[in-house]
């Protein structure tokens, strides 16, 4: 855990934050500032900073974590319709926290165009 990183106080609880999934390697909670009626934010609990520091003994980390985002796509009832999964690595591409999370978008059309 690192102590200034908010997505760490959510794991482990010293921040209020809508916990909709948690074990020992993977919470899930609600984005404090949503861009789709669904967004919801999966972290691995060990603070990762990005992407690019992902160790190959991850892989099934970040596995675990997609797993995680179909099943609360399905629980959230967005399974069938469709829902993005989105990691944002850096500045330029928007991450705004430094702890490695996958975004979960979903509950409305999200265009067709690929990005």
């Amino acid at each position: 855990m690192l102590p200034d990183c908010i997505f760490c106080k959510i794991v482990a609880g010293q921040m209020d934050g809508k916990i909709l999934y948690h074990d020992q390697e993977v919470t899930a909670f609600l984005d404090a500032h949503p861009v789709t009626p669904v967004h919801i934010l999966i972290v691995p609990n060990k603070h990762i900073p990005s992407l690019n520091q992902l160790e190959e003994g991850d892989v099934a980390l970040i596995g675990k974590m997609a797993l995680i985002a179909r099943q609360i796509a399905r629980e959230q009832g967005v399974g069938k319709s469709g829902y993005r999964l989105v990691i944002n690595t850096g500045a330029d591409a928007g991450q705004s926290v430094l702890h490695l999370h996958l975004h979960l978008i979903a509950g409305q059309r999200l265009g067709s165009r690929p990005i």
